[in-house]
């Protein structure tokens, strides 16, 4: 098939970014959108111009790394699949794609289609760790944990942390990912110590990063290629509420007023 490829090109995160046409004729629908830019990329070498730049490495799904906004849709138009998934027989001959990265204050470009999003690894280290008696390690039986509990938090642990919900919230909001990395524990016996402090830090960061409110819109879970769900979110706000009643300081608050 032959592809029309509208390019998001920035140089660096200081220089001025433009969308940039590019024809690719013979393009096999068996090619991931991955491999479809890998040959787009073999091209522009050859003609000596500078290649595309994406993130990507896995190319199963797993890492995270990859994804981009394709025709306004974070990792285009196949629901549960990230770029590096989705195949060229979901497009069709003569198609026009516009290709661009991620949309958000707390994500700057870095070239091209690749955007910074160590923001989130901060909102991760923000959660600190887990209480856990020292010794040997305890039998991974020794500790009951309901089947419903352990679902939902493997559920949650599913976040890979590619982005696509800041990408489509019109809010730039972190929350899905957030709540999933803070659900992930506190959903478990293990979690429980540090459950309702773990969401105050981790909440406070996020805002911290720049990232915007949750309205509860929804386009998070609708883009999420792991199909985390929106409850995880209504779960935090919990956390972080119980959080603030437990932790609070009578005497800033009697300072503040």
């Amino acid at each position: 098939m032959r592809l029309t490829l509208n390019i998001w090109r920035q140089k660096s995160p200081v220089d001025k970014g433009r969308m940039v046409p590019y024809t690719l004729d013979n393009v096999s629908e068996h090619m991931s959108f991955l491999e479809m830019l890998d040959v787009l990329n073999e091209q522009l070498i050859t003609k000596g111009e500078e290649p595309i730049a994406f993130d990507h490495d896995c190319r199963e799904g797993i890492c995270g790394s990859c994804g981009f906004v394709i025709n306004g849709v974070a990792h285009g138009p196949r629901r549960g699949t990230t770029v590096c998934q989705l195949h060229m027989r979901s497009f069709n001959d003569n198609d026009e794609l516009f290709l661009e990265p991620w949309r958000a204050a707390a994500f700057p470009v870095l070239k091209d289609l690749i955007v910074n999003r160590s923001s989130f690894d901060r909102i991760i280290g923000a959660g600190g760790y887990i209480s856990a008696p020292t010794g040997s390690a305890p039998d991974g039986n020794a500790i009951l944990v309901p089947k419903p509990e352990s679902d939902m938090a493997m559920s949650a642990a599913g976040c890979i942390g590619c982005g696509a919900c800041v990408a489509a919230c019109p809010n730039a909001s972190a929350a899905l990912f957030t709540s999933a990395k803070i659900a992930h524990l506190g959903l478990l016996p293990q979690g429980q110590p540090e459950r309702h402090s773990r969401a105050l830090h981790m909440v406070a960061q996020a805002h911290e990063e720049g990232f915007g409110n949750c309205t509860n819109i929804g386009e998070c879970e609708a883009v999420c290629p792991k199909g985390i769900q929106l409850e995880n979110i209504a779960r935090m706000n919990r956390d972080f509420l119980t959080g603030a009643v437990l932790y609070r300081d009578p005497q800033a608050e009697a300072g503040a007023g």
